[in-house]
């Protein structure tokens, strides 16, 4: 063996070694959220802060950075294979920018956001933003103070959003961004203007039992292919999916015994994550090589299979007499398209996880814009309610009625996931193009969906996308994948052919 690949074999095993330690931590992230006492919230912050602390020191090791100058400089990062030369580049990049926060940021980072979050939990159950207020502040400021610290070169959120979406910037996204809302907005007037609409009441004026729910869901996310040998579901406040290794996934859910798309498009989105996750190649686990792209793709394989398989006529063809079984009651009079019909309703609501498909890219918009501006300094954290209650009267036509149906509905600001958010909408444009080229790659998709076959469109999906981890960039690998550069063209006309003629357009 020549002495690059003994250095490279030295590196990917201390990468491991610290994927390893990364996957204790998540697991204390998870506990927290699923089943941790209320009242040892301050206990955990200080086992967050000490194993956050634990991980960088690893990742940072000086060792490490020597063994990933000399690769770079070395015949591997040019000459090797592909995942050679793609483990080489993104470990070097990695370390470059994580050796550069201080380890008293990054113990402080994950103690205040632990604090924050069960802070997040009782202020939105009392809709008091007071009580939440200064945990945002603190949480805004150390976020400031990381992004100027590992990515000096660039504007702050860009900084941030490089986490979650490599090579992503907002000068970028931000017009991405209008050419859709340009074109969403407008059918989203004419769907609320419209005197044919769906009938809902099928779905929001009759119990399904919590019960019922559990196993209804759970077999729905085994038929699309979520292997629960190598994950598991459980309840929390805010629906996550994370992974604690190759064959640990866990995705979760919330209940709503009056409205069933509460928990089955939880799971089913959370589930599009978990099936991502554990399409990725598990000999590379926690090297680029077997990491996901961004979260960009990450988003765009959950709002697939929540929205663009789960929400089709095809898919209830096949689901409905799952549904009417587990629900006998609620269903009885009931058929596959009347419940079809009542999932295309157009109708802007306040909370964005229960949003209808067209106007849910409206709340990631508003979010983008809001928390660039306080990040940046041009919002102060204490107008953020006046800011969203005035951009969602404009935007959507309605005033939250409380800061719970407003700015305390989503967990991330306290969580310090500060540049996110866009990811959620990026997610939704690669989602359409992806399906687009999936139907014209493998045929009769929804014939499949209707016979309850989803074996061809995860197949496609794991050799187009999970298999290439995070080798590529998200443009790339999408523009790779369909043959076409991204554009909102594709969401956009998706949007309007599925719930247009629902609405009489």
């Amino acid at each position: 063996m020549t002495a690059d690949a003994q250095t490279f074999t030295a590196a990917r095993a201390h990468a491991r070694r610290s994927a390893v330690l990364a996957t204790i931590d998540a697991l204390v992230g998870w506990d927290e959220r699923t089943k941790m006492p209320l009242r040892a919230g301050g206990w955990r912050a200080e086992q967050a802060a000490e194993l956050a602390a634990i991980v960088h020191r690893h990742r940072t090791d000086p060792h490490q950075g020597e063994r990933l100058a000399a690769l770079a400089a070395g015949p591997l990062a040019a000459g090797g294979s592909p995942e050679e030369q793609a483990t080489i580049r993104l470990l070097k990049h990695d370390f470059d920018k994580q050796a550069r926060r201080p380890p008293r940021l990054v113990e402080e980072l994950a103690r205040t956001t632990v604090e924050a979050q069960q802070a997040w939990v009782t202020a939105r159950a009392a809709s008091s933003w007071s009580d939440l207020e200064p945990w945002i502040e603190r949480v805004f400021a150390l976020k400031r103070e990381q992004a100027a610290c590992q990515r000096p070169d660039l504007d702050p959120y860009d900084a941030l959003l490089d986490d979650y979406e490599p090579g992503g910037r907002w000068r970028a996204i931000a017009p991405r961004f209008a050419e859709l809302r340009e074109r969403i907005v407008p059918l989203v007037q004419a769907c609320a203007a419209a005197t044919r609409r769906p009938d809902d009441r099928l779905l929001t004026e009759r119990p399904f039992p919590i019960a019922a729910q559990r196993a209804f869901v759970r077999e729905v996310a085994a038929r699309i292919g979520f292997d629960f040998d190598r994950g598991r579901l459980d309840s929390t406040d805010h629906p996550f999916c994370t992974s604690l290794g190759p064959d640990d996934c866990r995705i979760t859910t919330r209940w709503d015994e009056r409205f069933l798309p509460t928990a089955l498009y939880g799971v089913l989105h959370e589930a599009g994550h978990g099936l991502y996750d554990q399409g990725l190649r598990p000999e590379w686990y926690g090297l680029p090589p077997g990491e996901a792209a961004s979260l960009g793709i990450h988003e765009s394989q959950s709002r697939l299979w929540e929205n663009l398989v789960g929400r089709s006529r095809s898919f209830w063809e096949w689901c409905f007499p799952l549904a009417k079984q587990a629900f006998p009651g609620a269903l009885a009079d009931a058929s596959a398209d009347r419940l079809h019909q009542a999932l295309l309703v157009v109708r802007p609501s306040f909370i964005r996880v229960e949003a209808d498909e067209v106007t849910y890219n409206l709340h990631i918009m508003l979010r983008f814009d809001l928390e660039r501006a306080v990040l940046q300094g041009e919002l102060p954290v204490a107008d953020l309610p006046a800011a969203w209650d005035q951009r969602f009267q404009q935007d959507f036509g309605l005033r939250p009625p409380n800061a719970a149906a407003g700015v305390l509905q989503d967990i991330h600001w306290s969580a310090g996931l500060i540049g996110y958010f866009p990811t959620y909408t990026l997610g939704n444009l690669y989602a359409a193009q992806l399906m687009e080229a999936a139907g014209r790659r493998l045929g009769d998709l929804d014939g499949q969906f209707a016979a309850g076959d989803f074996a061809s469109l995860l197949g496609w999906l794991r050799s187009e996308i999970h298999a290439a981890g995070r080798m590529l960039e998200s443009d790339p690998l999408v523009e790779r994948a369909t043959g076409l550069p991204v554009s909102a063209d594709w969401l956009a006309a998706s949007l309007r052919r599925r719930y247009g003629p629902a609405h009489g357009l």
